[in-house]
């Protein structure tokens, strides 16, 4: 079946180019002059895809809501004669699937149509082959169907080939890292070259400014040749700033000479650099709050939150669990085969699935993965079962306390349990950062070390906590 596009727009001379363009590389193509024409057009016979003038009023934004309830298998382009970014990421949230300027490019119609056809044969292959296409979502390897992430895939594309910088929020173990290979990897122009990370809260500032700018030989104790930076490393490319809400208010100012003019120095070097990187920063942090603490630069701050990516917690996508638990349990049951040199289990029990939904994970999508892990290695079955999963998981809360409380037989016995979860709570949400987890549980490196041994707290998979 050919592809049906429907143009609306009221400039007649690009209806006569779009429609002969199109028709000549086979598609069926329909014209109208308003809005409410095409919806009624719509009703007749059903559309792929949709290319309407941009309008930035209310009826504009009250168009889209109404084709996502009402046509949302067609895919909106919006055209305008003055696009931005801002008016980009504005149309994309509110279902636009792309927006592009005008004169419009038949190359880029194009590109939007072969990246359609594309999705439509692998949605009739994975029905074909008995598969629900709603298990198989996923995104430069990004797994997720939740409406939510639906929505930042959508801007990601809507974005990838600007040149703008990104902040990405999110809570610990969302899988911030992921979003922004996903943004480079989207990106045709920096795609084929490097992808450069740093976590800006694992060196102290002399080292980090070394590690993000490079040095010359003598420049420190220990600086005994030269060294390419981070931002060299990934020239062409992109750097993605992990934890950027720990730099130090020197490195702001020269991260913010950065992205103002591309030019920086190497540590002990007189000869000026010039950057040419997309900057993707992520936090766990409300960078707002430490604006107004004065403890983040306000100015930095608007120069890096060009485009804001935020990724909901674990808890707030459930439905993505089931998807991201298999997705897993292939992983980590194919390693424990060759291991043991048996079958991998191949799926969870009711129980075992019902009690992964039902769960918050504070660690997000670390702590589950950890979790199946676990489940795999622990497992002697072709399910994962409920007695597979650790006890946080295993007993509602509500329930253990109850439990626990006819057992108790002294006050220290009573809390011994709760400042366990706390500090592993703690130990997961930051990363198993020991200095980091300290600071926020108001104790010393020391104490939290203690209390670690006391209660047997070892990091999952073995590693050592920093």
């Amino acid at each position: 079946m050919k592809t049906r596009i429907l143009i609306t727009d009221d400039e007649l001379h690009l209806h006569e180019s779009l429609l002969k363009a199109l028709n000549l590389q086979g598609y069926e193509v329909d014209t109208v002059r308003n809005r409410e024409d095409a919806f009624r057009l719509m009703q007749s016979r059903p559309v792929n895809l949709l290319l309407a003038d941009r309008d930035s009023s209310q009826a504009g934004k009250d168009f889209l809501r109404r084709m996502q309830q009402e046509h949302p298998d067609t895919r909106v382009v919006l055209m305008s004669q003055q696009p931005d970014v801002d008016s980009a990421v504005e149309a994309i949230k509110l279902g636009a699937y792309d927006y592009i300027s005008k004169p419009v490019c038949d190359q880029r119609i194009g590109n939007i149509l072969v990246k359609l056809a594309a999705k439509s044969e692998k949605k009739a292959s994975d029905i074909s082959d008995g598969k629900a296409v709603n298990e198989v979502e996923s995104f430069h390897n990004v797994i997720g169907q939740d409406p939510k992430m639906r929505e930042i895939f959508s801007l990601i594309e809507a974005i990838a080939d600007s040149a703008s910088t990104v902040l990405i929020y999110g809570e610990s173990g969302t899988g911030k890292r992921m979003i922004a290979q996903a943004v480079h990897q989207a990106d045709k122009n920096r795609s084929g070259n490097p992808f450069i990370e740093v976590s800006c809260g694992a060196l102290p500032e002399t080292l980090l400014e070394s590690e993000l700018f490079g040095h010359v030989r003598g420049s420190f104790t220990g600086a005994i040749k030269d060294r390419a930076g981070r931002f060299e490393l990934a020239h062409g490319g992109t750097l993605l700033l992990d934890e950027i809400d720990t730099c130090s208010p020197s490195l702001q100012v020269k991260l913010l000479r950065v992205l103002e003019d591309g030019n920086y120095e190497r540590v002990g070097d007189v000869r000026t650099l010039r950057s040419d990187v997309r900057i993707i920063a992520a936090t766990n942090q409300v960078i707002e709050e430490l604006v107004a603490k004065r403890a983040f630069r306000e100015d930095l701050f608007w120069r890096l939150n060009v485009i804001n990516i935020h990724i909901p917690p674990l808890r707030e996508r459930s439905g993505d669990i089931p998807l991201l638990a298999r997705h897993f349990l292939v992983k980590y049951g194919e390693r424990c085969s060759r291991m043991r040199k048996r079958n991998y289990p191949r799926g969870f029990s009711e129980e075992a699935m019902r009690a992964m939904i039902n769960y918050r994970w504070p660690g997000n999508i670390r702590e589950l993965e950890n979790t199946i892990e676990r489940a795999c290695i622990l497992n002697r079955s072709n399910l994962i079962e409920l007695k597979d999963l650790p006890d946080s998981l295993r007993y509602p809360r509500l329930s253990a306390s109850r439990q626990k409380a006819e057992e108790i037989s002294s006050l220290k016995e009573a809390l011994r349990d709760p400042e366990k979860d706390i500090v592993i709570q703690a130990l997961t949400r930051l990363n198993w950062n020991c200095s980091r987890t300290a600071e926020h549980l108001g104790v010393n490196r020391t104490t939290l070390y203690n209390k670690m041994k006391t209660y047997g707290i070892r990091r999952p998979g073995g590693g050592e906590a920093s």
